[in-house]
């Protein structure tokens, strides 16, 4: 897939796109244990990707976000959230999750955009 922007080429790497990394998380937030027991009503993963969508959008602010989440179909569709849960779900159930086992994820994420030398683009020279 080749992206114009301007007059030059840049060409995106198929494993490198948004969709691959959102999709990258989104598999390593599926394995992560639910420590809730019961009649969960809201999978733990879309509990995970919509914090993960909340930073990424840089919404200032839970409210900011559950004004987006209710007319937003790009949370579904982008970040593949089935249910997304409201602000005071979304801090019962993240509050929860070990950060530990949050971390690799991002690392692992990190890893693939250094091995695609993607971040050396984004280098600023001062």
């Amino acid at each position: 897939m080749v992206a114009y922007m301007s007059k030059r080429k840049v060409k995106l790497r198929k494993d490198l796109n948004a969709d691959a990394l959102f999709s990258s998380v989104r598999s390593g937030f599926e394995v992560i244990l639910d420590h809730r027991s019961g009649d969960v009503k809201i999978p733990l993963a879309d509990a995970l990707m919509s914090g993960f969508a909340m930073f990424s959008l840089k919404d200032p602010s839970l409210l900011a976000f559950e004004e987006r989440r209710s007319g937003d179909t790009n949370l579904k569709t982008v970040y593949k959230i089935g249910t997304v849960p409201c602000d005071t779900q979304m801090r019962t159930i993240l509050d929860g999750v070990d950060p530990d086992c949050i971390g690799p994820i991002f690392k692992h994420v990190f890893g693939q955009l250094q091995r695609g030398k993607v971040l050396e683009k984004m280098v600023v020279c001062v």
